[in-house]
């Protein structure tokens, strides 16, 4: 299994956390579909937020930050289990990589919707589609016999930091209209890092083929 380095792997409430999981029989392929339904409530929950009055507005938007915090925390568990607590099955790489990608789609469509009209949903559309290339740039490298690298500036911790900040901003700044403004230039920020993540790591598969 190709894994990301992640710093709160080593912490001792994750091990802890993951152990709890795995003595009770909990399987990683379950925590790797769990992700999906937490993208999707924070997919919903920020697509129907600036369609809300306050308070109710803001909170949405913190509704959406515990779908991401969630999806990530499932992530994060699904490979400890299988790994660490050693439930890990054939079919696991299916269930640790699809769900990842479905999530980041639902999020980032969610963020378009949330901007709202033809301009909105485009964005978020292609900001879903950039965000699978970064994914395909990987996997495509493995396949070629280069190394799969986690390259930034936009990899997936990167992109869903910068959603949470969007959000939580949004949240704040719902009280004065701002949230629209927030969202889009959250948007475009996570578009341009994406487009630089795929050629990044497109650019080191082809120098390791070719190179040596």
């Amino acid at each position: 299994m190709i894994r990301r380095e992640v710093k709160s792997r080593d912490t001792v409430w994750a091990r802890r956390v993951a152990e709890w999981l795995a003595v009770r029989g909990v399987r990683p392929n379950w925590i790797s579909v769990a992700s999906v339904f937490f993208a999707l409530g924070g997919a919903v929950c920020v697509a129907v937020a600036p369609r809300l009055r306050l308070p109710w507005k803001s909170v949405f938007y913190l509704l959406a930050i515990v779908g991401i915090q969630g999806r990530l925390l499932c992530n994060l568990f699904d490979g400890m289990v299988a790994i660490e607590g050693g439930r890990k099955t054939r079919s696991g790489e299916l269930f640790n990589d699809f769900p990842d990608r479905l999530s980041d789609t639902m999020l980032l469509v969610g963020a378009g919707a949330a901007i709202g009209g033809t301009g909105g949903v485009a964005l978020g559309f292609t900001c879903a589609v950039t965000a699978l290339l970064t994914a395909y740039a990987r996997v495509l490298a493995g396949s070629a016999g280069a190394t799969q690298r986690f390259l930034g500036p936009m990899a997936k911790q990167h992109r869903m930091a910068l959603l949470t900040v969007c959000f939580l901003l949004a949240a704040a700044g719902a009280r004065w209209q701002s949230d629209w403004w927030i969202l889009v230039a959250g948007l475009g920020l996570l578009l341009a890092g994406c487009v630089v993540t795929v050629v990044r790591r497109l650019i080191a598969a082809f120098r390791e083929l070719e190179c040596g």
